[in-house]
């Protein structure tokens, strides 16, 4: 179990834990939240032991084993899944003593304690989580400092997820992956055997892989039961009945006065004055919680809208090295309100198609027409390590309006969420949320007609994700994002163009769709690995092809179980939420605040049961379909 104790931590004066106080039992899935700036990952760097706490103290039982993923990636000549491998400095330890060992004693020590910590399989571990994460066979064979810093990223991850520590901490671990890099981990954290502590603002990943949100706000640490959806929902329910009790409060505190101020003077009523004056000091006033408002995200209409299409992509072309192109066949068009998420594997060219959408690269055949005056605002993740480390958002805004006054100025400043001493503030001082919702700005200060956003809601908390949300939904113009958050996309995006085998075509179909797609393809390669292609199968006797069938129908005969099993569990616990639901409808449930208590952990747990049986469902689903399509 992970206890913080009544941790205290100071920067520069100001408290930026206060109080903290949690316990998380082993095992648990959680995610930590908070606003940017909150103080979440200094709570990592404070378990971990990279910093002291000014009071309290952090408990983590003996022989436990702490583990996150480093700062620094590797850059070296060791291939990917050597270097994977050589983390399990134990493991390699005993492989290198094992090829010079004499003592027979010894070599039957150092074997057995391979054996007990599973050292032989762990190739293949290491193998499937590098897969997951985005790399085949091939790329694991090449060597680390072959790859970009974000493709590194993901190895130092697959490696302290091949080590399996006692307590895994994981600090955005969704910044450097694709969609299906999401997808794989949201499933991997919910089956990992030990306790797991990540940092989020994935609204889909924290309610599918956890099943605990750890709320940090304001120094103090609270533990909510179920999903971030629960929380929310726990939180504002929280927060009703604390205004109402303040509410309450604050009546019998007028009701006290008034007494005190009619009877103080009376001598019969001097006495019962006097304990009401003592039972006013006692009262301690109840603190209605209130949240901080989140400024808003505001993207500036076009000044004229342009018919469609906006762009027309005809057979083009595009790549970076005269005759090797990545994209071909490209035949698409950009309508004036259209909002399209590109989807695909990291590395099949999505961000490629986004820089010749944007003007960023010129087709190599074939050609992109435009529209009559459009104009185009490109948003990327690695713009932001290119804004000037010494200017500042004033420096930014006084370049592009160099003729306004420094009021018109800090007020497009004040606009953006800037406030006087954070528009003075060096860009090389801002913090990643503030650094991406800048370069947003800096997107959209002309008013494009088409917005392409790659990767927008790195860094950004999840109320910011939520305004550019409603920001996006109010752009009267065309947007194309690029996006690992399925939330954003789900809450945005009216079209889907999947980026695969080497063009872009339209995908029919929606997020689930896509998954289930994933999981099957998955499922099929794996098969295949592992020598179960049936395309490779000889002719078989009519006699023999319907014994093949009857095994067949034995084999898909659990998955079809299985699958129907999760469907009456979904619809059991749909039953029962509705119940509960029904029951929090009632005014009079919340006339006793621990009933409404009662009631609303029992919906996050009933929550939770049915993220669990959905994914078993989609799962078992995938499995059956890739079963059944094998043997077609």
């Amino acid at each position: 179990m992970l206890h913080v104790n009544d941790l205290t931590y100071r920067i520069e004066g100001r408290p930026i834990l206060s109080g903290a106080t949690c316990a998380i039992p082993s095992g648990h899935k959680v995610g930590l939240v908070g606003r940017n700036g909150a103080g979440k990952t200094t709570l990592f760097k404070l378990i971990i032991g990279d910093l002291s706490p000014d009071d309290g103290a952090i408990s983590i039982p003996r022989g436990l084993k702490v583990g996150h993923v480093a700062q620094e990636a590797p850059g070296g000549a060791d291939s990917l899944i050597e270097w994977v491998l050589s983390q399990d400095t134990e493991r390699a330890a005993l492989l290198a003593e094992a090829e010079t060992a004499a003592d027979p004693h010894r070599i039957a020590a150092i074997h057995e304690r391979l054996g007990d910590i599973d050292a032989h399989s762990a190739p293949s571990r290491a193998a499937q989580i590098l897969a997951g994460l985005g790399f085949d066979e091939e790329a694991q064979a090449r060597a680390c400092r072959e790859f970009s810093g974000g493709w590194r990223m993901r190895v130092a991850l697959a490696a302290i997820l091949f080590l399996e520590p006692d307590i895994l901490l994981l600090d955005e671990p969704t910044n450097y992956l694709d969609l299906e890099g999401t997808l794989w981990l949201e499933t991997y954290l919910r089956t990992y055997p030990h306790t797991v502590v990540i940092i989020s603002h994935d609204r889909d990943l924290l309610n599918r892989a956890v099943g605990h949100i750890l709320h940090l706000d304001r120094g103090k640490l609270t533990l909510y039961a179920g999903g971030y959806d629960d929380f929310e929902e726990a939180r504002r329910e929280k927060q009703r009945l604390e205004t109402k009790l303040a509410r309450r409060q604050e009546e019998e505190r007028a009701r006290i006065e008034a007494f005190i101020i009619r009877f103080k003077a009376k001598a019969s009523k001097a006495t019962q004055a006097q304990s009401r004056i003592k039972a006013l000091a006692r009262m301690k006033p109840i603190a209605a919680q209130v949240d901080e408002s989140v400024v808003p995200i505001r993207l500036p209409a076009p000044q004229k809208l342009l018919a469609s299409p906006l762009l027309k992509i005809e057979d083009a072309a595009v790549g970076y090295e005269p005759g090797a192109p990545i994209l071909t066949r490209l035949n698409l068009n950009v309508d004036q309100d259209d909002r399209i998420a590109l989807l695909g594997q990291n590395g099949n060219g999505k961000s490629t198609f986004a820089k010749l959408l944007a003007g960023r690269l010129q087709p190599m055949t074939g050609q992109v027409l435009g529209a009559q005056r459009v104009s185009v605002g490109y948003f990327a993740q690695h713009q932001l390590d290119d804004l000037n480390p010494g200017w500042s958002p004033y420096d930014q805004i006084a370049a592009l309006m160099p003729d306004a006054t420094e009021a018109q100025k800090r007020t497009r400043l004040g606009s953006w969420g800037f406030s006087h001493d954070k528009a003075d503030t060096k860009a090389s001082n801002l913090s990643g949320g503030e650094k991406a919702r800048l370069l947003l700005a800096l997107t959209a200060f002309h008013a494009p007609h088409l917005l392409i956003l790659d990767e927008p809601t790195n860094h950004l908390d999840v109320d910011s994700r939520e305004a550019l949300i409603q920001a996006l939904n109010d752009f009267p113009g065309a947007v194309i994002l690029i996006s690992h958050d399925r939330h954003l996309i789900e809450a945005c995006v009216d079209r889907l163009w999947l980026v695969k085998g080497g063009t872009v075509r339209s995908f029919d179909g929606d997020l689930d769709g896509y998954r289930a797609d994933l999981l099957a393809e998955r499922g099929r390669a794996r098969a295949q690995r592992e020598g179960a292609n049936p395309a490779a199968a000889p002719k078989i006797a009519r006699v023999d092809q319907r014994r093949e069938a009857a095994a067949r129908r034995a084999e898909t005969a659990p998955l079809r179980r299985a699958v129907q099993t999760a469907e009456k569990e979904l619809e059991k616990l749909t039953a029962k939420r509705a119940e509960i639901d029904a029951a929090l409808a009632d005014p009079r449930a919340y006339d006793d605040p621990g009933k409404a208590q009662k009631l609303s952990i029992a919906r996050a747990d009933v929550s939770r049961q049915m993220a669990v049986a959905e994914e078993a469902w989609l799962t078992a689903s995938a499995a059956l379909e890739a079963v059944e399509a094998g043997a077609s």
